[in-house]
This record gives structure tokens, sequence and C-alpha cells, in this order.
């Protein structure tokens, strides 16, 4: 045997022996859905999917794609300047519009910074639905975060869909 292997076979019992002394290792967090969060306006996503709203109609993906952004408040006025803007929420959304100003919409889904996720990469080009990761919002009135977003969850989702569980895939290398 040489030195090399000899001193890799050496290196992997250290290992494995340190590995043994850990005390248990906790269990993972259980995901627990969260209500979703008070919005500045209230949107309702099921009255405006049902109107034939697409998801990406309001969430553009502009370059790089790693955001799917909230609409601009003059995107929402081109129809609310007309429809149901007796609406208390309508006048709020018309306030923002009046005083050019983006609605401070509170973020439901967040990745961590230590992660980099693409819309652009997932949406346009693996074609998942908005759904898998979000769940059924075209069927909710708020939107809570009701599917988790942690690396179990993305890594079973790219095994289910054999795409790679590279570690530099999603977190940068450096």
């Amino acid at each position: 045997m040489g030195p090399l292997r000899q001193f890799g076979l050496v290196c992997a019992a250290a290992a494995i022996a340190l590995w043994a002394q850990q005390p248990n290792m906790p269990a993972p967090k259980v995901f627990e859905p969260k209500p979703p969060p008070e919005q500045p306006v209230a949107f309702n996503h099921k009255t405006h999917a049902g109107a034939g709203i697409k998801c990406a109609d309001c969430h553009a993906m502009r370059s790089p794609g790693d955001r799917a952004g909230f609409p601009a408040v003059s995107t929402c006025m081109g129809c609310h300047t007309t429809i149901k803007k007796e609406s208390p929420e309508i006048a709020k959304l018309a306030t923002f519009a009046t005083s050019k100003q983006q609605v401070p919409w509170v973020r439901v889904y967040k990745v961590p910074k230590t992660v980099y996720f693409s819309h652009e990469v997932h949406v346009k080009q693996a074609k998942a639905e908005c759904a898998a990761c979000h769940g059924s919002v075209a069927e909710r009135e708020a939107v809570g975060l009701e599917k988790s977003i942690h690396m179990p969850a993305c890594m079973e989702c790219h095994d289910r869909m054999k795409a790679s569980n590279k570690c530099d895939l999603c977190h940068d290398s450096h």
C-alpha cells in the first residue's frame, strides 16, 4: 500500500471516529406554513387569476432573471382607473400612483443571501410552474408561505426533475 493511500485511510478513519463522538444532531426543522403577511394594499390573487391574468403579467423577470419583481403601480392602474375604482383598496393604490411611489409590498418568499436562485432558469428554461415553489397562488385570496424553499425541498425537486444538485449550482464556490 502506497503512502498516499495509507494517509487517505488514516484520514477517513479519523473522520469516522470524530463523527461517532458527536452528540446526536437535532432533527431537521419541520416546515410550517406561515399565514399571509399584512400587505399595504389587499391584493386578491384568486380574483386576478380568475380574470385570466398570468403570474408573469404582473411579476416580470428582468435581467439577470434572479427575481420575479412586483408590478409597477402604473401596471395596476392600467385597469383600476376604471375597474373597481370605488374600492377602498384601489383608493390606496391610486394614492401610491398619484404620489409616484411604488407599493411597499411585503415579500413572502425570500431565499437566503447564500443562495443564488434564478426565476428565469426555472420558469423560462426548465418550464417549472410557479405553483411548484409558491403553491396554489391562483386559488388564494392572499399569499402566505405555504411551500418550503429550504435546501432539502429544492434538492428533492431537483432529484424528481433529474436536475443537478451540485453545490455550486446554487451556492457561490468562493
